[in-house]
C-alpha cells in the first residue's frame, strides 16, 4: 500500500513540477513595460502559496502584505501605507523561520525602494506612472532596436535583401552581428513559453550568408547639407554614425588609427569566429553611402591635434573604443613572456601569429578575451593552455557558448584560483604562475565575490607563457587634456552623447561606457548621429522602404530550436578558419516559422514598441 501511495506521490510532484516550469517560463520572458507593482504583487502571491503555515510571520505577515498591496492596486489606499508595508516587511525578513518568508519580505523591500514613485502614483491617481506600453520583447531588448520580427519573416520568406535593408534600419553592420552579436533579443522572447527562444542571430547569420551586405544597396543619400562631422575611431560605434550621418547628408571623415577599419572587430576577435572579409562587406557597403572619406593610419591626438580637428569640423564623435589590455600588480610581472591577451590578439589581427610550438600556456580571466586568447593559443600550436580565474566558471562573464567550445578543444578551466605570483628563472623567463585558491563569498554586483581560502596552500600552474586577460582600457589622457572629462578614462556625456561644457563634442561605444558589447556601440552610434544632426540643426529622418511583410498564421506546435553546428573540435582547433557551419534552407526555414510575429498578434503595430523603447 504504502508503495502505490509513494508512486502516486511522486507522480504527483511530477505533474507539480512541470506545471511550475511553465510559470518559470512566464517570469522568463516578461518583456519591458510591465508595471512593476502587478510584478511585485504577483511575485508575492507565488511565495505566500509556497508557506507551510509554521510560523506567524510568513503564514499571516504575506497574507497582510498581500491586501496591502491590493488596496494600493485598487487606489483605496493613502501614503501611510508605504511605511506600515516596510515595517511589516521588515518584520518578517528578521523573524521569519525559512527562506520563503524572508525572500518575499526581501522582495517587497527592494520594490518599494526601487519603484517607490509607481507606489505613489497608485495611491494618488489610481494608476500607474507613465503609460505601460506592451513593447516586443526581442525589438525592446535589442539595445539598436531593431525590426527582429520583420526581418525574420523576410528571410521566411526568402527575401534576403530585403532583411538585410530592414536591419540596416538601425544597425548598419548586420554581417558583425549575425557573426558575434550576444543576442540579447533572445532573452525574453515569447517562444519560450512554448518551447525555447528563436535563434535570431542564426537566422540573420543565413540571411548574409545568401547576399552578402554589401551586394545589397544601400538606400540613397539625402542632398548634401554642407555640414562636416570627424569620427575619431573606425570601430562599430563609429562606423554606425558614420554611416547614418552620411545618409542624413553630412560628410564624414573617420580618422582611423590603424590600416583598416572595424576596431575591435577587426583587431580583436580571432578569424575563426569572424573572418575579417566577412566584416569587410559591412564596411564596404557602410562607405558605399558616398559622402565618408577615410584618413588610415592616423592617430587623433598624436598624429593630428584635437584642437586643430575640432577646428576644422562643425562637430566631431570621439569613439576610440578600449583596446589597450589591461595589467596586474603581481610579483614577477617583468618576466619575459607576459604579454596582453588583448595585444596577442591584435598582432593575430595583424597577420603577426604568435609561435607557442611545444609551450604550455596560461591565461588569466574569464571574459570573451580570455576565452579568444586562450583558443587562439591552441591554433598557435600552443602544447597546452589553461585559464587561471578566480571565480567559478558560472560566474564567468564569457558567453557560455564561448567557454563550452573552449573546453571541447582542450582548453583546461582552473576556477577558484586567483593569480598570486609569477615565478621566474636565473633568465627572467616566466615559469609558473602561482595562484591563492579562493571561496565563493557574499554576492556584490550580481555575482559572489571570491574570498581567500586561507587554509588552503597556494597551487603552481607551470606555463611558458602568460596573457593577462582582465580587461581593456581607454587611452583617454590626449583628450582630457583637451578639456574632455573622465573618470577613471571613462569619458563623461549626457544621455545624448554630448560632451558637457564642449558645444559640438560627441563620445560613445567603449570610450564612454567602458567595454561593452558590439551591439551596445553600435546603438551608441545611432543616437550620436542623431544627436549631432540635431546638434547641426536639422531633425533628419530617414525612411527605410522596406517593411516587414503580412503575418502569417502563429505555429505553435511545440519544436525543438536549431542551434548553429560547428565543426568538430579535432579539427577546427587546428586552423584559423570560420568554426560555425551555415544552416540549411530547411533548418531556416523551420527556425523563421517558429517566430510568434508579436509586432502584430497581441502586441499591436511596432512603431509604438519603438517609440515606447525611445522614450
Amino acid at each position: 500500500m504504502s508503495k502505490i501511495y509513494l508512486a502516486d506521490r511522486n507522480s504527483e510532484d511530477v505533474r507539480i513540477e512541470h506545471f511550475l516550469s511553465k510559470f518559470s517560463a512566464k517570469t522568463r520572458i516578461y518583456p519591458p513595460g510591465v508595471c512593476p507593482v502587478t510584478v511585485q504583487m504577483a511575485l508575492l502571491q507565488a511565495s505566500k502559496s509556497q508557506t507551510c503555515g509554521k510560523c506567524v510571520p510568513c503564514r499571516d505577515g504575506l497574507r497582510q502584505l498581500e491586501a496591502m498591496l491590493s488596496a494600493i492596486l485598487s487606489g483605496k489606499a493613502t501614503v501611510a501605507i508605504l511605511e506600515q508595508m516596510k515595517e511589516l516587511a521588515a518584520m518578517i525578513r528578521d523573524t521569519a523561520d525559512c527562506a520563503i518568508g524572508y525572500q518575499a519580505a526581501t522582495e517587497v523591500l527592494e520594490g518599494l525602494e526601487t519603484f517607490w514613485e509607481e507606489y505613489i502614483s497608485y495611491i494618488e491617481t489610481g494608476a500607474s506612472a507613465g503609460a505601460k506600453e506592451q513593447q516586443i520583447p526581442c525589438t525592446a531588448m535589442c539595445p539598436a532596436h531593431v525590426d527582429v520580427p520583420g526581418y525574420v519573416a523576410h528571410v521566411g520568406n526568402g527575401d534576403y535583401a530585403a532583411a538585410i535593408n530592414l536591419i540596416r534600419q538601425n544597425n548598419p553592420l548586420p554581417t558583425a552581428c549575425a557573426m558575434v552579436c550576444e543576442h540579447p533579443c533572445e532573452e525574453r522572447c515569447r517562444r519560450n513559453l512554448i518551447d525555447d527562444a528563436i535563434n535570431i542571430r542564426g537566422i540573420k547569420k543565413y540571411a548574409v550568408d545568401q547576399v552578402p551586405a554589401d551586394q545589397v544597396q544601400v538606400p540613397k543619400a539625402n542632398p548634401l547639407t554642407g555640414k562636416k562631422v570627424a569620427v575619431i575611431g573606425g570601430g562599430p560605434c563609429g562606423l554606425t554614425a558614420a554611416y547614418f550621418l552620411s545618409l542624413m547628408g553630412h560628410q564624414v571623415t573617420i580618422f582611423e588609427g590603424k590600416e583598416r577599419l572595424g576596431g575591435m572587430l577587426m583587431y580583436g576577435i580571432p578569424n575563426y569566429r569572424f573572418p575579417k572579409d566577412r566584416l569587410d562587406q559591412d564596411v564596404n557597403a557602410i562607405l558605399s553611402t558616398g559622402n565618408i572619406s577615410v584618413k588610415y593610419n592616423t592617430q587623433v591626438g598624436r598624429d593630428v591635434s584635437i584642437e586643430s580637428v575640432r577646428a576644422e569640423y562643425d562637430a566631431m564623435l570621439v569613439a576610440i573604443g578600449a583596446q589597450a589590455g589591461k595589467s596586474l600588480r603581481l610579483e614577477g610581472m617583468d618576466a619575459n613572456h607576459i604579454y596582453s591577451a588583448v595585444e596577442m590578439l591584435d598582432d593575430i589581427g595583424h597577420g603577426k601569429k604568435p609561435d607557442y610550438t611545444g609551450k604550455t600556456v596560461a591565461v588569466i580571466g574569464g571574459g570573451n578575451v580570455a576565452m579568444d586568447a586562450a583558443r587562439s593559443a591552441l591554433r598557435c600550436n600552443a602544447a597546452a593552455v589553461r585559464i587561471a580565474y578566480r571565480r567559478r566558471r558560472e560566474d564567468m562573464t564569457a558567453l557560455d557558448s564561448e567557454i563550452e567550445s573552449a573546453v571541447m578543444e582542450g582548453v583546461e578551466l582552473i576556477t577558484l584560483q586567483a593569480p598570486s605570483w609569477i615565478e621566474k628563472d636565473e633568465n627572467n623567463n616566466c615559469t609558473a604562475l602561482w595562484v591563492k585558491p579562493q571561496m565563493t563569498g557574499p554576492y556584490r554586483d550580481g555575482r559572489p565575490a571570491p574570498v581567500d581560502a586561507v587554509s588552503k596552500a597556494e597551487v603552481r600552474i607551470p606555463c611558458d607563457v602568460i596573457l593577462v586577460a582582465v580587461g581593456q582600457d581607454i587611452v583617454s589622457e590626449p583628450f582630457e587634456q583637451f578639456g574632455m572629462p573622465a573618470q577613471r578614462r571613462v569619458f563623461q556625456s549626457e544621455r545624448d552623447t554630448a560632451v558637457p561644457s564642449m558645444p559640438g563634442v560627441f563620445v560613445g561605444g567603449d570610450c564612454a561606457t567602458g567595454p561593452a558589447t558590439a551591439i551596445q556601440a553600435i546603438a551608441a552610434g545611432r543616437v550620436a548621429a542623431n544627436a549631432i544632426d540635431e546638434y547641426l540643426g536639422y531633425h533628419h529622418k530617414l525612411p527605410c522602404d522596406v517593411a516587414a511583410p503580412e503575418a502569417r498564421p502563429n505555429l505553435r506546435v511545440p519544436t525543438g530550436r536549431v542551434n548553429i553546428q560547428e565543426r568538430p573540435a579535432y579539427l577546427r582547433k587546428l586552423d584559423f578558419e570560420e568554426v560555425e557551419c551555415p544552416m540549411s534552407p530547411e533548418e531556416a526555414q523551420q527556425e523563421c516559422s517558429r517566430c510568434l510575429r508579436c509586432d502584430v498578434f497581441g502586441c499591436g503595430k511596432l512603431e509604438g514598441a519603438h517609440n515606447a523603447a525611445d522614450k
